[in-house]
Formats: C-alpha cells, sequence, structure tokens
C-alpha cells in the first residue's frame, strides 16, 4: 500500500494504511539488539552484531555522567565518560556552566597478570539496571566485569573492576596505586580552581587461586580548592544506587501483557527521577545532555515532568517539583511582563533568549495539574497566585481571533511558529480547566471561577476556528496560521481533552508523512524528529479512546527504545544532540499510562476523573502504588465480556469496585 502526494502535497486517494510501517522490512524487531531479563535489567549478548557503539546518561544529586561504550570488532570493550558537576560553576555562568571533564582511561589497562598486560579481551555481554554492567573473557583463564554508576549523593562517580582466575593455576595480579589530581584554571571557575581527583582503591599484589576474585575500584570525584576528596567505599555506593532504583521499581508499577511496556516504564522511570540536583536554590530537576544542568526550564521542568512526580510518589521529585514553580513565581510582576523560559545557574540567573515561548500557558498547566495531582492543600495554595497570574497573562496574550499569542514555542524558534501557535492555545485551555477544579477545592471566588470556565469554552471555539483545517488532505489542525504542511504538534489538542478532529488527527499522526521508524517527525518529510511530540501524541490518541490503534505504536515506540541500538530511555531529539536521554522525556513517556492508557484526570484534591482504555487483546491491566492524592492505592482493569471491570484499593480497603461499559468515564473520589 502506498500513498502518493502531487505538487501541494495534497494525497492521491490510495489506503494509506501506516501500520505496512511497523511491519516493513526496515522497521523489523526481530533482531532485537537487547533482550530483558528476568530480574526486570535488560542485556546485550554478544554474538556476530559487533562493532556497535551507544550512549547513556546516569545522575546523582551532585554529578551526571554521559558514558560512550561501546564492543569493537575484534571483541574488545571501549569507553569514555563525561563528567559533569552541575554545582561547580565555570566562567560565565551561564545555562551550560557546569564543570565537565572527559575521561577515556580503562583501569584494566594497568592491571597486570603475570606481569603482562591483560589481553585478548572478548566481551560476553553488557547489563543496564541502573548501572551498566560488562562481562568479558581474556588469555582464556580470566573473567573480567566492570560496573559503572553514579554516587546517589555525592559529587563522584564509581567503576568497579573484577578478576576472576578460571585456570587451574595460579596467577598473579598486580594493581597499581592512582591518585591522579586534574586541576582547573581558577580564572575559569567561578569559585576559583577546581579539582578531579581519581583514586584506585584495592591496589596491590595478589596470588590468585583457581576461581578466585579480587575487586578493585576507581573514584571520579569533582571538589573547590578548599574541599577535601569524601571518605567513600565503592560497594557501599553501589548499593545505594541499586536501593534508589528499586526504590522507584516499586512505586508506580505498571503490569500489563506486553513486557515491553512494563519494563521501558520502569525504565523511564530511572531517568525521570535520577536527574534532580541538590543546587543552593533548592533541588533542581535538570534535563540533562551534558547541557542543562542546576536549571529549569518552563517546558521540560514545568510542563513535562512536574505533573508527573505526585504519581510516582517520589518525595525528592515532588519538591523539586515545588521548588521549580516556585521559582517561576519569583517572576511574577504587576506589568504582565514575560516570565523567563529558564531559570539557571542555581537560581541565580534567567534565560530568555527565546523571548515569550508560551511559558506562562506551560506553567499554569504544569502547576494546576501538578498541585491537583498532588493532593496537598498547603502546596496548591502556594501555587495559586502563579497560577492565577500565568492565566491572567495568557489572557491578556489573547488576540482577535481569541487565541494565544507568542513569540515562539518550545522549539525556540528551531522550526516555525507563527505569531500564535496549537501548544500554547491548547495549554492554556486545559490549565483554566484545571484552575476551575483546584480552585473549587481550594474554596476560590466563584466568580473567578465562572470566569476561567466561560474563557475556556471560548478559547476551545477559538482553537477550532483559528487552527481547524484540511492539512495535506487531512483534516486536522495547522499548527500557525499560514502553516500548510503537517506537524507533529498537530497531537496536543487531544492531550487537552479537545477530541473534535481526532479522526483526522490521529490518521495524519499515523500517516507515513509523519510517523518515521523514530516516531513523529517534527514537519513532515523532515528527518527532524523530537521524542517529546510522539509521546504526547500517544497519550492523546489513547485518551482519545483510539486504544488499539495507539497500541501498536506504543509498542513499537517502546521496542525500538528499550532494546534497539540505542537504549534503554526515551530521547530528546535527532539530529540535535544525538539522540541525548535528557530527563523530562522519560517522564512524559510514563504519563502516556498515567493520563493516556489509564485516562486518569484529575479534578480535585483526592478526586479524578477516571477513562480507562483497555486494549482489546488484553484480559486486564494494573497500575499499583499510585501515590497520587496523598495516597497509596492500587487500580485494576480488567475485561469482563464486553464492559470492564474496576477496581480501586486504598490499602485493605476497595475503594471502588465497578463494571462500566468501555470508553464510560467514572469519577472517584479518594
Amino acid at each position: 500500500m502506498k500513498i502518493v502526494f502531487n505538487k501541494s502535497r495534497k494525497p492521491i486517494l490510495f489506503a494509506v494504511v501506516a501500520f505496512c510501517f511497523i511491519t516493513s522490512k526496515s522497521f523489523s524487531q526481530e533482531d532485537n539488539r537487547w533482550k530483558i531479563d528476568t530480574d526486570g535489567s535488560i542485556s546485550w549478548q554478544i554474538n556476530n552484531n559487533i562493532p556497535h557503539d551507544d550512549h547513556i546518561e546516569m545522575s546523582g544529586k551532585k554529578i551526571s555522567c554521559v558514558l560512550r561504550y561501546g564492543v569493537a570488532a575484534d571483541g574488545s570493550f571501549h569507553a569514555t565518560r563525561s563528567l559533569v558537576w552541575p554545582m561547580l560553576r565555570t566562567v560565565p555562568n551561564n545555562t551550560h556552566a557546569s564543570f565537565t571533564r572527559r575521561f577515556a582511561q580503562d583501569a584494566f589497562d594497568l592491571v597486570t597478570v603475570n606481569y603482562k598486560p591483560i589481553a585478548s579481551e572478548k566481551v560476553v555481554s553488557l547489563a543496564l539496571n541502573g548501572t551498566l554492567l560488562v562481562k568479558s573473557r581474556a588469555d582464556n583463564a580470566l573473567e573480567l566485569t566492570r560496573q559503572f554508576f553514579p554516587s546517589t549523593t555525592l559529587a563522584g562517580y564509581f567503576e568497579i573492576y573484577t578478576l576472576k582466575n578460571t585456570s587451574d593455576k595460579t596467577c598473579v595480579v598486580e594493581i597499581p596505586k592512582l591518585n591522579t589530581v586534574y586541576t582547573s584554571d581558577p580564572a575559569k571557575g567561578t569559585e576559583g580552581s577546581y579539582a578531579v581527583n581519581v583514586n584506585l582503591f584495592n591496589s596491590g599484589n595478589f596470588n590468585l587461586q583457581a576461581n578466585e576474585t579480587i575487586s578493585f575500584s576507581v573514584f571520579y570525584s569533582g571538589v573547590k580548592a578548599n574541599e577535601q576528596v569524601p571518605a567513600v567505599n565503592a560497594e557501599e555506593e553501589k548499593n545505594k544506587r541499586i536501593n534508589l532504583i528499586h526504590e522507584i521499581w516499586d512505586k508506580l508499577v505498571l503490569e500489563t501483557p506486553d513486557p515491553v511496556l512494563n519494563t521501558e516504564f520502569a525504565f523511564a522511570k530511572i531517568r525521570a527521577s535520577e536527574s534532580i540536583f541538590e543546587t543552593k536554590g533548592g533541588p533542581m530537576h535538570g534535563p540533562g545532555g551534558e547541557s542543562y544542568y542546576a536549571a529549569i526550564w518552563a517546558n521540560d521542568q514545568a510542563e513535562y515532568i512536574g505533573p508527573f512526580f505526585p504519581y510516582l510518589g517520589y518525595e525528592y521529585g515532588n519538591k523539586a517539583s515545588l521548588n521549580a514553580y516556585l521559582q517561576f513565581a519569583k517572576f511574577m510582576n504587576k506589568e504582565y511582563k514575560p516570565i523567563p523560559s529558564s531559570i539557571v545557574a542555581e537560581g541565580t540567573d534567567i534565560w530568555d533568549g527565546a523571548g515569550d515561548r508560551g511559558d506562562g500557558a506551560m506553567i499554569a498547566y504544569g502547576a494546576s495539574r501538578y498541585a491537583l495531582s498532588r493532593g496537598n492543600a498547603n502546596e496548591a495554595q502556594q501555587l495559586w497566585p502563579l497560577i492565577e497570574w500565568c492565566l491572567e497573562y495568557c489572557h491578556r496574550k489573547l488576540n482577535s481571533d481569541g487565541v494565544v499569542t507568542s513569540d515562539s514555542d518550545e522549539l525556540e524558534g528551531r522550526l516555525p511558529a507563527g505569531k500564535a501557535n496549537l501548544n500554547t492555545s491548547s495549554l492554556y485551555y486545559d490549565a483554566l480547566n484545571s484552575a476551575v477544579y483546584l480552585g473549587k477545592a481550594l474554596g476560590k471566588n466563584e466568580a473567578e471561577l465562572k470566569g476561567y470556565k466561560t474563557e475556556a469554552e471560548k478559547l476551545k471555539v477559538a482553537i477550532e476556528k483559528y487552527f481547524g483545517s484540511k492539512v495535506e488532505g487531512f483534516e486536522t489542525y495547522r499548527y500557525y496560521k499560514g502553516n500548510d504542511i503537517l506537524r507533529a504538534w498537530i497531537c496536543t489538542p487531544l492531550t487537552m481533552g479537545i477530541y473534535d478532529r481526532k479522526e483526522g488527527t490521529i490518521d495524519a499522526l499515523f500517516s507515513p508523512r509523519l510517523w518515521t521508524k523514530d516516531g513523529l517527525a517534527s514537519v513532515a518529510g523532515d528527518k527532524i524528529f523530537w521524542d517529546r511530540s510522539t509521546l504526547y501524541a500517544l497519550r492523546g490518541v489513547l485518551a482519545a479512546g483510539e486504544t488499539d490503534k495507539a497500541l501498536d505504536f506504543l509498542h513499537y515506540y517502546s521496542n525500538r527504545r528499550l532494546l534497539g541500538d540505542h537504549v534503554p530511555y526515551p530521547v530528546e531529539a535527532y539530529p540535535e544532540g544525538d539522540q541525548r536521554h535528557l530527563s523530562a522525556e522519560s517522564g512524559l513517556y510514563c504519563r502516556i499510562f498515567t493520563e493516556g492508557l489509564f485516562g486518569i484526570r484529575p479534578t480535585g484534591l483526592h478526586s479524578f476523573d477516571f477513562t480507562p482504555r483497555l486494549p482489546k487483546s488484553w484480559p486486564v491491566m494494573k497500575l499499583r502504588h499510585v501515590f497520587a492524592f496523598e495516597r497509596d492505592f492500587d487500580i485494576t482493569v480488567e475485561r469482563v465480556n464486553q464492559k470492564l471491570k474496576i477496581t480501586i484499593t486504598y490499602g485493605k480497603e476497595t475503594v471502588f469496585n465497578k463494571v462500566i461499559k468501555d470508553g464510560d468515564t467514572v469519577n472517584i473520589n479518594l
């Protein structure tokens, strides 16, 4: 099946079957590089699928590491580690001013076995579970393992190396002392010179008997001139990292018949949660990618990740979200000048280089959704003035057609967005509705809330009139006035509960014009893609009730990100950034399930509308240990004949047990 476009990009009538893209040879998933293991990790068993290189980011409260690793054609392992210390600030102290160094030394290169370097290494397997674990064989007599991970709380990064003697003869292992210090130029640091210390622990000469092992570790730490390198124990730090992973994995647990979705959801929770830095401005969730740390953005933090953390019940994440909103609140002003897009340098400076990106709508949407889902009345009261201010700001930006104007959008001018874009008005629409729910819960002025409700109704009509259009033959939306090429962000209304053009929009999203092997192209016919729009689209299509159609594409996307050639998280973009593992995108992935598949829409501090979307091929799906609305509850959705049985339990108490029609919405009050 194919689709043909004439010169005006209108489709000549051939059947459009987007699923053929997924099942075609170029989109085949039969040759997954990685597989899911029984303990929840993923592993790559080395056979003939080398050479291959990949990169992954791992973070702690005071450090982040972008680890670039691979297996060469001869079977040997190599890695470089880019280490970022967000609280060691460089000059000029701007968005990208985190002290960063890259190292390529492999500690096994320093070791001798029987007075010779280790040779003839062949990697056997690699595994990811919040750490990277590499297993190899060498010299026909050794098993080698490397394990890489950041400290959860210290400004340091660890590598643990282990040798096992698999021969029947004693071998002599020599591990050298190592205490290397790299000192930076004091003129290039906001607090003078910084020092990177590379320390090796457990050096010495060892007679290794048959089947005996010896381990040593390398610790990379970054300190200010007047600071001491912390005393550390690598095994204890590894256990802290593993314990954090399991804490995250044991909350908000997705259980479906599809292990790919369950596992990618579990991994996305890691990346969404780990990238929070202990700055002098409080905990700040940061995108990462060797560029964006100790800083917050109105899209990544306020819009994407903030509304997710209440569901996960990760308290440090909730603190970071609240801190982000309160940081933005400092910039409210009586003149209604724009709130900056980003607050950088640990909260001491701002970035507003793209002008007004629709940031007020992003913040109002995220803060109101966060406050409702969090369920904490005190926090909601703190955030209400910010939400009010942002809504008034957006109201003042309405043009004569009744939609919100802005200088750019979240892509900051990378792609055309006109003077008013679909994203900003859609976000403002949802923020108005959320403000009505939140205001009622807080006992706010009824007249004000009625005004929000009326404005939302008018805005919905204006969105349809201004943006609704036939684009490339699809009854969908133009992204801005004059736009005649399909854009990925036509999905946004679906995530905000606007379904007037859902059929044409969904057909366009999954057509060969937009859907590619990596999800949605940002602009039809272009190689550029940003995962954030794909993640929004999958959530929106599920929310709109096209469950089984969305499931095919969701499984495909999840499988590619989890088990393909670049794993295991959602990514930022390509070609920009080379598919960096920015953190907030993983939060958006998780929201596909909480808000799309399970259809949770907060309506109060302890209540939500619930519209579950159980695929026809699934008998049951569960979301366990949901921590939203100040509760810890479980949701089970089962198919009973043609209907759905909904069971919601809170501890040992069943708070909801009812059979509903597929597609019905029920309100749950906890």
